[in-house]
């Protein structure tokens, strides 16, 4: 007798049998004893349905009734898969194999685990949803037409034997199933009332037709609306699709422009007159930061793109510029690297404090005389050094603070502002050098002396060479065994100080007749305190002087100064300068 699956001989199923295995779609078949899609091996005489060692049905020793005690309703867990009886352990992969609890069946021989059990043919099967028969009747399932099913591809597999495709014999796998979506179909109805208004018009036409009527081309005439309806559905995507397309582009643009576009800039020369301070230490964005804030130009990119561009951008100093109200960044940078339109206050090297003071009051539309009134009122107030001298003999103790350079004067600067400025800088400038050290090295009386011969030496000198010449002349002749101006300096700019002049043609009685402190014809060593403002040049020339033995200078038409060492070369030399200028 043969089971269902194996009998108990050697032979195995008839491979010729319809229910043999499930070979996948097309029929491939895996090798023997192997899953399809490269599962475990399996041992070949294991049962495909129950996957445990089967024997044949006289040889089981228990009986099913005696191991359970109470019967168990099939339907509360029995879950039902397919038939899918298998040659060689071999299984649909497609659907999936869950394992349940054995469970006794009623009037059933075997266990079921959830698969089609073994069992003998004469054997009757319950079914237990009452579907076929009743109970004590046999299920013989080669006797129906759902035995001999077609193939179907794998995406279309039904786990339930009831929704085979042997019950839909319409179906075919090349024709791909129609759209029954309402977005698509231009219903508003959902799917079954599409389905029964479909079906209405089936009837109809079928109606029509046996009486010789239209029913065709009116059918014809409803899926063309139908159609029309999926037109207008699709041209609705598009629209939404280019115009989101549209914004997508729009905004990438926007994104490009401002990251990689040109800055936002002003055209032409601009109009009006704007006054713009630019402070110590601004860089390109911090000048382009104020010049947008004034109104000047439209955007710091746009200056700071100019700046770069133009070869002398970099050079742009602090200070005072006048420029003008919306302007382009290029003409911006043009004029601020011109000196002429910057707003400032130029104070020249060796310029003297009385000078200065009137150089403010022009600056500022100021009375004159007031910036020299206020330097003398608030002189301690303005930030002089601790070593800065207020001897009595002293004509002004801010002489030689006013360092030159270019301070930037605001139309509402005040005086004192502008002076602070100025002695700050000063400060500033004399920190830098070792005042002190030098003082030492010459026997000098501190950095306030050194600056004086400083002083000396720029209102002497012209270029940097006669700097360093004419402080080796002073330090040689302040030395002690000095014995050719026995200790005098006879500089005739420490004369012209005095008398605030710079006169050229000095006679010998009017100079060395003036008893001034500052009259170094009449004093020995140097004057009470500077004689002017002294640059950086001759500052650092007083610090390193030539040591060349130099004691005398002159300069015959005051573009060349020349220096000798004795009185002889000096005398033959002030003759000539005597008898060129006709002084006796």
């Amino acid at each position: 007798m043969t089971e269902y699956g194996r009998g108990s001989g050697s032979e195995p199923w008839h491979p010729e049998d319809p229910l043999y295995g499930d070979q996948g779609w097309g029929g491939q078949q895996s090798a023997h004893g192997q899953g399809q899609y490269g599962g475990g091996q399996q041992s070949y005489p294991q049962d495909p349905y129950t996957h445990q060692q089967q024997v044949p049905y006289a040889q089981q020793p228990q009986d099913p009734y005696a191991q359970q005690s109470q019967p168990q309703d099939p339907y509360a867990q029995q879950q039902h898969y397919p038939q899918q009886p298998a040659y060689g352990a071999q299984q649909d992969p497609y659907a999936q194999q869950v394992q349940q609890p054995q469970q006794p069946q009623y009037g059933n021989t075997g266990w079921d685990t959830g698969q089609q059990a073994a069992m003998p043919y004469d054997a009757q099967q319950a079914d237990p949803y009452g579907g076929q028969g009743g109970y004590g009747e046999t299920s013989d399932y080669y006797g129906t037409p759902e035995a001999y099913p077609p193939p179907q591809p794998p995406g279309r597999r039904e786990a339930a034997p009831q929704q085979a495709p042997a019950q839909n014999p319409d179906w075919d796998p090349e024709v791909q199933p129609e759209e029954t979506h309402p977005f698509f179909t231009g219903s508003d109805e959902p799917d079954g009332k599409n389905k029964d208004v479909d079906d209405e018009e089936q009837e109809d036409d079928s109606r029509a037709s046996r009486r010789g009527g239209r029913g065709g081309s009116e059918r014809r005439g409803g899926k063309g609306k139908k159609k029309s309806r999926n037109g207008c559905a699709c041209l609705v995507v598009s629209l939404v699709l280019v115009g989101g397309l549209g914004g997508a582009t729009y905004f990438g643009y926007s994104y490009w422009q401002d990251k990689f576009g040109a800055a936002p800039d002003y055209t032409g020369k601009g109009t009006g007159e704007v006054e713009v301070e630019i402070e110590k230490g601004a860089f390109g964005y911090d000048i382009g930061n104020i010049l947008k804030k004034k109104g000047v130009v439209k955007s710091v990119d746009a200056f700071v793109s100019a700046q770069n561009e133009n070869p002398k951008g970099k050079s742009i100093q602090a200070g005072v510029y006048l420029l003008r109200k919306e302007m382009s960044a290029a003409e911006a940078v043009k004029m601020m690297v011109d000196p002429n339109s910057q707003n400032l206050l130029v104070i020249p090297e060796g310029t003297r404090n009385v000078d200065v003071y009137a150089m403010v009051d022009k600056k500022l539309d100021l009375k004159k005389g007031t910036t020299k009134g206020i330097a003398k009122s608030e002189a301690s107030d303005l930030g002089l050094p601790d070593w800065a001298s207020d001897g009595k003999n002293i004509k002004d103790p801010l002489e030689g603070f006013l360092f030159p350079a270019a301070y930037s004067v605001t139309k509402e600067s005040k005086p004192e502002t502008i002076l602070k400025k100025m002695v700050s800088r000063a400060n500033e400038e004399y920190g830098k050098l070792d005042l002190e050290a030098t003082a030492k090295k010459h026997k000098l009386d501190g950095p306030w002396q050194v600056l004086t011969v400083a002083s000396l030496v720029q209102a002497e000198g012209l270029t940097h060479d006669d700097f360093r010449k004419m402080a080796e002349v002073v330090y040689n002749r302040l030395k002690p065994d000095n014995s050719v101006s026995n200790g005098k300096l006879e500089f005739d700019s420490a004369f012209n100080y005095l008398n605030n002049q710079s006169k050229i043609k000095i006679s010998s009685k009017e100079i060395r007749t003036n008893p001034d402190p500052y009259n170094t014809y009449y004093h020995e060593g140097l004057p009470p305190g500077p004689i002017g403002n002294p640059g950086d040049e001759a500052l650092r020339a007083t610090l390193n002087p030539t040591g060349d033995g130099w004691m005398f200078f002159i300069s015959l038409d005051g573009k060349k100064t020349q220096f000798t060492k004795t009185v002889a070369e000096h005398e033959k030399l002030n003759d000539k300068f005597k008898e060129k200028h006709g002084l006796g």
